[in-house]
């Protein structure tokens, strides 16, 4: 099949686009999703217990806050007004970290029920209803599962990973684990979040099975591919997608470097730095890498192996036009 792909639609999102994460990013729109439908939950419990005659009587607007970005809630009502939504309060407009978290992190738990439960009982908390959160476990998994398997399309000409971190209770105790959101970057420009998984170790079998999931989704080709130096990545991506090219995130490498750098040197070195990620063509940059080289290097060894172990990957984004260069040194 031949694609047609409308480059200055792409250009033109990425000029208007946010970050993946960040205010109005494309995780919003799953925040709002699966809020929705607890409260939906809530209310199909409530009316059940309700002894009076009483049902629903439509919805009710506001704009939610986030850290990923702020949406419109449709909070139910009833007849009688005593429903109390539990998940977002009644004046609350505001989602905190962690329930968004929590919320995010329910699409990437696969299929393990008893996990589900859990989340969803440390998002309402102690006390909360047994049959109330029986109804939003059951009410959201069929939107989970139908979410994680729907089809996808053939082509992106990019996709841009991360990594989300967040506390997860297991066996009794709170332990570190990351979730790793697949955003692609669609023909016609927009932005959609493929997939989110639970990342219980980095690696190139932990990204074969993520690659592998898009392609029997229905992908079949990944023009460029934006990571932050996940271990593993590159060497999967190119077993299952081989013509993709993979850029390693600019703003990642530059981070890491400063980290051993000492801090009387940190603000020169990088401003000087600027001068290779922000030349106007790899030939130049590497110029400048090696004239950086030749000042710091015998004091900063580590920091220029980096780059050169890396400078394939690094310097990809020097091929494409200015618009896309900018959108994968500043991408996270």
């Amino acid at each position: 099949m031949e694609f047609q792909i409308d480059t200055e639609a792409i250009l033109q999102h990425i000029r208007e686009g946010k970050a993946l994460g960040g205010k109005d990013g494309a995780l919003a729109p799953l925040i709002k999703q699966l809020t929705e439908a607890a409260l939906q939950a809530e209310i199909e419990s409530h009316l059940t217990q309700d002894l009076q005659k009483n049902r629903k009587n439509g919805f009710s607007s506001k704009t939610m806050k986030s850290e990923v970005g702020n949406f419109e809630l449709d909070v139910p009502r009833d007849r009688t007004g005593r429903f109390e939504p539990q998940i977002v309060k009644k004046n609350q407009t505001h989602m905190s970290d962690q329930i968004e978290q929590k919320i995010l992190s329910l699409y990437a738990l696969g299929n393990s029920y008893s996990q589900i439960v859990d989340l969803i009982e440390e998002i309402y908390g102690v006390g909360f209803s047994k049959a109330t959160i029986s109804a939003v476990t059951d009410k959201i998994l069929p939107m989970l599962q139908e979410w994680r398997v729907r089809p996808l399309e053939e082509l992106y000409p990019f996709i841009f990973l991360d990594a989300i971190h967040y506390k997860v209770k297991d066996e009794g105790k709170y332990i570190s684990k990351a979730f790793y959101t697949v955003l692609g970057v669609k023909t016609d420009g927009k932005k959609e979040i493929l997939g989110l998984y639970l990342g219980e170790s980095e690696g190139a079998k932990f990204w074969l099975q993520v690659l592998t999931d898009l392609q029997n989704r229905g992908v079949k080709d990944i023009l460029i591919a934006s990571v932050d130096g996940l271990k593993g990545f590159p060497e999967a991506i190119n077993s299952v997608f081989p013509n993709t090219e993979v850029q390693l995130c600019i703003v990642h490498q530059i981070r890491n470097s400063l980290r051993f750098i000492g801090s009387i040197n940190q603000k020169q070195f990088a401003s000087e730095l600027k001068a290779v990620y922000q030349a106007f063509t790899k030939e130049e940059a590497e110029n400048e890498l090696d004239k950086l080289e030749e000042k710091w290097g015998k004091k900063y060894p580590i920091v220029f192996q980096s780059w050169r172990n890396k400078w394939d990957n690094l310097s990809l984004y020097f091929q494409y036009p200015e618009d896309i260069r900018n959108d994968v040194k500043r991408r996270r």
